[in-house]
């Protein structure tokens, strides 16, 4: 069977994946537990997310499935933050001897990338009789279903996670991790392993800054360059780790779609020309406007994006471009953008005599020295970009767990080596 759990944790603290990783332990005699339990990440735009919106699935071979069952509910009770009356676990026992029906693949994927609601989840159980456990009002049934489903039929493109826990009496304290070993390890493994440190903006990122027991997670394509990066890592004990195979940095939870077709609370890629150039408002957030010929919409490169808007400040009217992120209130919060082709920037000649601009002498007569050289010129003249076409992406420090970095994409033959991936 699989055992799929989600919504454990609160923002003052726990993990669904530390239920994950002490699953094999509390197992052990009765189940054989498959190596590569599954990380999922959910709809990053949902309401109800404590962080980063993931749920979790182990696979499981065992003659005693009663007392497995007895044994996950009772590892989720004890770990579980439920006190917090935003906390409401799920936990649901898929057996798939019999295959998988197709309505379950369906709803599982539509939970990474639309808003999907407990009801159509409870429906779905009934009507499958899947084995399932709640607290409360059982929000993570949610989750964790999706989460089982996708342990059961695999994941399209998958990255993996190696992640690390504080031992009890650390959680709460400040983490202990030795910044230069992260580096060395960052250098030695990228670009198999990613989102680690944010070089440009001298960030360690692959640590979380929260009461939860996770000391810091490995991301990447290659377990070789995982375990290595681990193996270069110093920091405070250890009490226990796990990989996980996972959707993050896949992109799972971008839409492609008309602009017409976006609604709120999902992730797209709209591509469109610009029609309202960017602007800085107070705060440092950068916004401007595309249209796809039928409807337009506004984007955001906001403050954490830092370098990132000096990109974004650059496009002009005319510009197409290909726009990733969340849809909120009617704009689209920039995860990284497409430049697909660039307007021609034109302006006045300069005078070849002494340099300088040269004025209209009106429509269609050309252009003169401001100072009487005497030169003459017929026509504007095209102005080279700053910008190159290709791909850009927001820094580490400000991407989402699903979104691919650009990094991936040039391995994989997707992106363009055009634009260095910045990390």
């Amino acid at each position: 069977m699989i055992i799929g759990i989600d919504d454990t944790d609160s923002k003052k603290g726990g993990c669904t994946t530390y239920i994950a990783a002490l699953l094999p332990e509390r197992l052990e005699g009765i189940a054989k537990v498959d190596a590569s339990p599954f990380l999922v990440r959910l709809n990053p735009n949902v309401k109800y997310k404590t962080r980063g919106n993931g749920a979790v699935a182990v696979s499981v071979h065992t003659e005693h499935p009663d007392e497995v069952r007895e044994i996950a509910i009772k590892t989720v009770e004890e770990n579980a933050m439920l006190d917090d009356r935003n906390t409401n676990p799920g936990i649901v026992f898929l057996e798939y001897t019999n295959g998988i029906a197709p309505e379950l693949r369906t709803f599982a994927e539509n939970t990474v990338r639309y808003v999907v609601s407990l009801r159509d989840a409870k429906r779905i159980i009934s009507k499958y009789s899947i084995e399932h456990h709640k607290f409360k009002n059982g929000r993570g049934l949610i989750g964790a279903l999706a989460a089982a489903t996708f342990c059961a039929t695999g994941l399209a493109d998958y990255t993996y996670e190696l992640m690390t826990y504080r031992c009890r009496e650390r959680i709460g304290k400040k983490r202990e991790v030795d910044l230069e070993s992260v580096r060395k390890a960052d250098a030695e493994t990228y670009p198999l392993t990613w989102n680690t440190i944010d070089v440009e903006n001298k960030r360690v990122v692959f640590a979380p800054h929260s009461p939860c027991p996770v000391l810091y997670g490995i991301r990447g394509d290659g377990l070789d360059a995982i375990k290595k990066a681990r193996t270069l890592i110093r920091s405070e004990p250890v009490e226990r780790e796990i990989t996980f195979k996972t959707n993050q940095g896949t992109d799972m939870h971008i839409v492609h779609a008309g602009i017409s077709d976006a609604e709120e609370g999902s992730s797209y890629a709209l591509e469109g020309v610009v029609t309202k150039t960017p602007e800085t408002i107070v705060g440092g957030h950068v916004f401007f406007e595309i249209s796809d010929g039928y409807e337009r919409v506004k984007c955001a490169a906001f403050e954490p994006t830092k370098n990132f808007r000096n990109i974004i400040r650059m496009l002009e009217n005319g510009d197409r471009v290909v726009v990733y992120g969340a849809l909120k209130k009617k704009t689209i919060n920039l995860e990284k953008i497409e430049i697909k082709s660039l307007a021609k920037k034109m302006s006045n000649p300069k005078c070849p005599k002494c340099g300088r601009s040269m004025e209209s002498m009106g429509k269609d007569h050309g252009y003169r020295c401001r100072r009487g050289c005497g030169t003459f010129v017929k026509e504007k003249i095209t102005v080279d970009r700053e910008i190159k076409t290709g791909f850009y992406e927001v820094p580490v420090s400000a991407r989402r767990h699903l979104a691919m970095p650009l990094i991936r994409m040039v391995n994989r033959g997707a992106g363009q080596e055009s634009v260095f991936p910045r990390r």
